[in-house]
């Protein structure tokens, strides 16, 4: 996914960054229960809202969802020209949301819905699938970026292009008379032009994962795979094992660590199990007593953004809702304990004084030179946390805006916060937004965006593959 950790099968990574000294902060003081009173469903709700508003207005009237939107200057909000896959996704599924929850009606919805899908049909496209970038405004393959006249080089991201089919998925669960359209559409996505195949005799040349993307240029595939499974990429894998295109035995192929002679993060537990022809290293890393299944560099999207659609903590309690329970208090009790910032979340964002950056916890990450903290806190991520830590990350929200002033009324929260400083990013991020409303809508009114993910191939192929899953936590 663009702005996302790519994820290599050998482990090469990002450089390492050093973390500043942080503040002491009384910890306790946005503790809470682990679940929030119903109460609290109103100002979830006005969370919604102005989320979705803030998509809205980043939709053009071709129809695509904007990057993003400057909000420097007041009254004058500004939405970047680029839109990618994932974006046009998060357009999709917080309208479907948006209905779901009252904020629009139905046939304002069947309108959106129909224009975006309408839009879609005529981006240019590779092998089925959609290219990285577009102008948001006409569709155009974008070849030159906006905000720098820097050539963009075609490619076509698999990861990018789950979003985009889920949120295509959805749409068609949500208005049957796109139905058909969108089946046509999708017809060509097929998920193995990206997949390797596996042979248990060269498994590092052939180890049965998806590559990153291709470049399509030179029809010249990345040079890594996405090898880790608790990573965003797996949304791609389960939409293929879901249609058939990519094999059951796919899943086993990924990491749930490195294998433990590979340099990473820390030297994780573990054995070895046979699974479909597969051994599997069936790994797990600890982190302040608990054990997890780690991301590739410890932020909380690459966990949690998967099962806002795809209901593993239902159909794989005890390894996959376990892992993801461990996940959640490691985040929290990296912010409030250790670093003692007093607030939480970390996971790729806006930063607060201009660009992009990984953030998250390292020690829950694979990679050696991993994501840190830096004590920049995004809100999508306790929106994420939603389902482990709803009171925690209640608070950790209401804290946020009122110790920061990091909520805008006509467009919900900004980016990211760097609290040590008290900066507040200018931006808002289609991609941060469309998680926030997923999350809340799921809250809201659990399975409105789950109801695609929850029968065909996903029931029949996926779900079997989650129930047999038994990580060593």
């Amino acid at each position: 996914m663009h702005r996302r950790s790519f994820l290599t099968t050998a482990g090469a990574g990002a450089a390492a960054l050093t973390l500043a000294a942080a503040p002491t902060r009384a910890a306790a003081a946005h503790r809470s229960p682990s679940r929030a009173p119903a109460a609290d469903a109103p100002l979830l709700h006005r969370w919604f809202r102005d989320t979705y508003r803030s998509l809205d207005a980043m939709t053009t009237d071709f129809g695509l969802t904007a990057d993003k939107t400057d909000l420097s200057r007041p009254g004058r909000p500004v939405p970047s020209r680029q839109t990618s896959p994932t974006n046009i996704g998060c357009g999709l599924w917080s309208t479907v949301a948006a209905a779901g929850l009252g904020v629009i009606s139905r046939g304002t919805m069947r309108r959106d819905l129909a224009r975006t899908v309408a839009a879609v049909e005529k981006l240019e496209r590779h092998h089925g699938f959609w290219l990285n970038w577009y102008d948001a405004y006409d569709g155009s393959t974008l070849t030159q970026w906006p905000e720098t006249g820097a050539a963009v080089r075609p490619f076509l991201s698999s990861v990018d292009n789950a979003w985009l089919v889920a949120g295509l998925r959805i749409a068609a669960d949500a208005d049957p008379s796109l139905r058909r359209r969108i089946a046509r559409v999708l017809a060509t996505a097929d998920w193995s032009f990206f997949y390797t195949p596996y042979d248990a005799a060269d498994p590092a040349q052939r180890p049965g994962q998806l590559r990153g993307g291709v470049w399509t240029d030179t029809d010249e595939p990345t040079g890594h795979h996405y090898g880790a499974l608790n990573t965003e990429p797996r949304m791609a894998s389960y939409l293929g094992i879901a249609d058939g295109s990519l094999p059951a035995q796919h899943y086993w192929c990924m990491y749930r660590t490195m294998l433990p002679e590979w340099e990473q993060e820390q030297t994780p537990g573990g054995s070895y199990v046979t699974v479909d022809g597969v051994r599997v290293w069936n790994g797990h890393y600890s982190y302040r007593g608990r054990k997890l299944v780690p991301s590739w560099g410890g932020s909380m999207f690459e966990a949690l953004m998967v099962p806002l659609f795809v209901p593993e903590s239902a159909w794989s309690p005890h390894a996959w809702g376990r892992s993801h329970e461990h996940y959640v208090r490691g985040q929290i009790e990296h912010g409030l304990v250790e670093e003692e910032y007093g607030y939480w979340g970390f996971s790729p964002s806006n930063v607060p004084d201009g660009g992009y950056r990984e953030y998250g916890v390292d020690a829950m990450g694979m990679q050696t030179e991993g994501y840190l903290s830096h004590g920049v806190v995004t809100p999508h991520a306790s929106f994420l946390a939603l389902p482990q830590a709803r009171g925690e990350a209640v608070a950790n929200l209401r804290a946020l805006a009122r110790d920061f002033g990091a909520y805008d009324d006509g467009y919900g929260f900004r980016d990211s916060v760097d609290v040590r400083s008290g900066r507040v990013s200018d931006f808002v991020l289609a991609l941060d937004q469309g998680m926030i409303a997923a999350a809340l809508a799921q809250e809201l009114r659990p399975g409105l965006l789950q109801r695609p993910f929850r029968t065909g191939g996903f029931a029949s192929r996926v779900r079997p593959l989650l129930a047999r899953e038994r990580f060593s936590i």
